[in-house]
Order: structure tokens, then sequence, then C-alpha cells
């Protein structure tokens, strides 16, 4: 019986055009530029590998870092059949017919390394259907994802499977791409060694998207180096990956929230473009930057939230790219605003104990008594009205009787909320006074 789904059944003619990142495929792992983390002697695939009891896993990385690459040299290294699919492209019924060839082959005594190329595109009863194939031996599991397998894959394949993270490739790992480029082409690039900088830069990690930069130079009749501006011109710059729907999403913006915390301006500009040369909405991160203000500020600057309202409508006002500026310069004033997160804290800390304390009445005293029965019912009964007191301050209770008094907002020593725990001591030290 032949086997399905098998690729590389033909090796294309020697006049057959073959692109670059083709030509330059690593026929061994000690080709593959990059991924020393999990390619190393002491890293996951090295100890595998030298121990003979290679796994089913799942890569984890950006594209063009070699996932695909070292899946099938994994196979080579281990003597499985390599059959590779896409779950963009497969159905059950597929599946079922490279479940099939994968039985039939292991029974004529040779195992299969199945890889599956967005393996976070089958849906949970597909990726089940994986389960039993691995556990009986029949297929050796290799996915590829560029999303967080923690969020769309199933616990049961993950449980099956080690997850390795694939890094994007260092400018240093580009460099050596490119000189391997240029000996397969037999010559160097047209470049200076500032333009051949901002080449490696435009593939953003991407060593498949840089060679294909390099096969379009290559082609290209010039009779000198090309600068930085001359190459910008004849090459549009790789789009940074970012989907605002997706991992990249919340790692910046995660980034630019920890960064104002961390008081680093210039790091929360840095995420702050980030997201918006990405395509982020503007309106989005004025949000989250007004989130920022009540979260980590607070009331140790209470101006901090007005100034981010501020800024938000005079986005609205001017719109992009001028408005972007406003939010900037919000952005600045947080990051360099004494921090607190004393209301932040004190609020989460009440609505646990609203939760705990389910419904428990106010105490009578401070209750409206506006019918004869509730005022037999003792509703307003000893109440002490603030403003005739001494100070202007009771210090009476106003929990639920019998609920030990809680300590709910604790005010940092750190800006205006300095004052406030000033207020917060004074006003203690008085109700002690008068309760006792």
């Amino acid at each position: 019986m032949g086997d399905l789904f098998d690729t590389g059944a033909t090796e294309p003619t020697s006049s057959a055009h073959r692109p670059l990142a083709d030509r330059l495929r690593p026929k061994s792992l000690s080709e593959v530029i990059g991924q020393e983390q999990v390619l190393g002697p002491d890293a996951p695939l090295g100890v595998m590998l030298a121990s003979g009891s290679l796994s089913s896993l799942v890569f984890w990385g950006p594209p063009g870092v070699g996932k695909t690459t070292i899946a099938r040299l994994l196979a080579q290294e281990t003597d499985l059949h390599f059959v590779q699919i896409s779950a963009i492209f497969t159905g059950v019924p597929d599946l079922k017919k490279v479940f099939e060839a994968a039985r039939v082959r292991r029974q004529n005594g040779q195992g299969t390394l199945l890889f599956v190329d967005e393996i976070h595109r089958f849906n949970k009863a597909q990726q089940d259907g994986f389960l039993p194939h691995m556990e009986d031996g029949t297929i050796l599991l290799v996915g590829a994802t560029t999303e967080n397998p923690s969020f769309e894959l199933n616990a049961a394949l993950l449980s099956r499977a080690q997850v390795l993270v694939l890094e994007r490739l260092s400018l240093a790992d580009l460099e050596r791409l490119t000189q391997r480029a240029e000996k397969e082409l037999d010559r160097a690039l047209p470049l200076t060694g500032p333009a051949r900088e901002a080449l490696q830069e435009m593939a953003d990690g991407d060593g498949r998207a840089l060679l294909n930069l390099i096969e379009q130079i290559a082609a290209w009749k010039v009779d000198a180096a090309l600068d930085p501006d001359a190459l910008s011109t004849r090459l549009m710059r790789r789009a940074a990956k970012y989907d605002k729907s997706g991992d990249e999403h919340y790692n910046l913006i995660s980034a630019l929230h920890k960064s104002v915390r961390g008081s680093d301006p210039d790091a929360a500009l840095y995420w702050f473009a980030r997201m918006l040369t990405g395509g982020e909405d503007p309106r989005y991160l004025a949000r989250r930057i007004t989130r920022m203000a009540v979260e980590d500020i607070g009331l140790a600057d209470p101006q901090a939230q007005a100034i981010c309202l501020q800024s938000w409508q005079t986005y609205e006002r001017l719109g992009s790219p001028e408005g972007e500026l406003a939010l900037a310069q919000a952005l600045v004033y947080l990051a360099l605003a004494p921090k607190s997160n004393g209301g932040y804290v004190g609020y989460k800390a009440a609505m646990r104990l609203a939760k705990q304390s389910g419904s428990e009445p106010p105490p009578k005293h401070i209750l409206n008594a506006p019918t004869s029965l509730m005022k037999d019912q003792g509703y307003g009964a000893g109440y002490s009205y603030d403003h005739d007191a001494e100070d202007g301050f009771s210090g009476q209770n106003f929990f639920p009787d019998g609920m030990e008094r809680p300590e709910l907002y604790q005010p940092v020593e750190r800006g205006f909320e300095r004052e406030l725990k000033k207020r917060l001591d004074y006003f203690a030290k008085l109700r002690a006074q008068r309760n006792n």
C-alpha cells in the first residue's frame, strides 16, 4: 500500500527554479542557525536525541524560525517517515487516511513522524483525534504553532507532548544566514555595511523573509553598493508581527503597563510606539492608559486620572496622527508620577469582604426612619450628626453590627497619598478617643 500524504516524492529537475530559502534548507540539525536553547547538547532536543527517546513535541514560535525544518530533520535523525500536513487544509477524512497509512507503515516496521503545521487551527474534537494514535505509538506528533499553546491546545494533548519555544532569529543569526546565502549565490550582496544591517532589521527575526529579500537584491543590476536610503526605496520593510487579538497584543500591552508602573517613560514610549506601528487602535490605548492611572497611581497623584481623560478627549478632537502625541504625553506623566495601588487593593479587599459577609444589614443608627414603624424598630436611634460633633467627626460605627472593623484602604507614603495617610491616621486616633 502506497503512503498517503507523502512529501518530497519528486525532486525538482536541475532546470527548475528553486527559491533560495529551499536551496539553503539545512541538511542536518548541526546546520540549523539559532535555536541553541532547544538544539544544544544539554537542551531538550539534544538530550532526547542523545538518549534515543524522542517524544511528541509542540514547537511554539514566530514564523520563519525553523519549525518545519527542525521537524523534518528530527525524522531524518530518528529514521522515522516524515509526513507533513497543515491544519488549515486538512479535514477529518484526511486525518483518518494519515492515521491509517501510519498504522500500515508501523506494521511494516517503520514509525511515522507526523508534522502538523498551524496545529492550533484544529478544533477540540480534531485535537482529541490525535490522542489514541499518539498513545499506541502509531505516530510521533510534532505540532507547530504561532499561538500560545496554553490557550489554543487541549490540556489532554499538551499532557502528551512537550512544548518547546523557538525564538526569533537574532541579528547575529541573520548575519550568519546572509553569509550562507552569499556563498550559495557565489557573490557578495551589493550593500554597504549599514545597508546590510538595515536589511537584516527588515527581516524582523524571520529567516525565510530574509532569504526572500536577499533573493530580490541578488537579481538587481547595480554598479555600486547601496546605502540604507537606496535600499529602503527598493524594498518595503516587513510589517512588524502584531495580532490585535493574539499573544503579541497582550504581550505588548503588558510590557507597556509594567513600564509605566516601573516609572520608565522611555520604555513606556517604546512599547506605545510598537503597538501603534502594529496597527493598534489608539482608543484602546487611551482606555488602558486611563486604567493605569486608576490602578497604579491612584490617589498618590489625583491629577493623573484627569490628565489621561484630557489626553483621550484631545485625541478624539484631533484624530490621528496628531492625537497620539497627547496620549504619549499622558504616558510620560504617568511613568513619572508617584505610584500607589492603595485604592485598588482596598477596593479588591472590600469586594472580597462584601462577598463573605453576605446580606449583613447596616447598623440601625445610620438608617433613615421615614415611618413611625421604622422609628419603633430603632431606625436612626442614637445617630450622631458629624457636623455637630467636635472636630466635625463623631467616630461612630458604620459597619454591620458585630463585624470587626477592617482596614481596607492603606495609603502609601508617596505623593499626595502621604497627606491622605496623615488624615486617615488622624481620624483613627479620634475614633479611638471617641469610642473610649
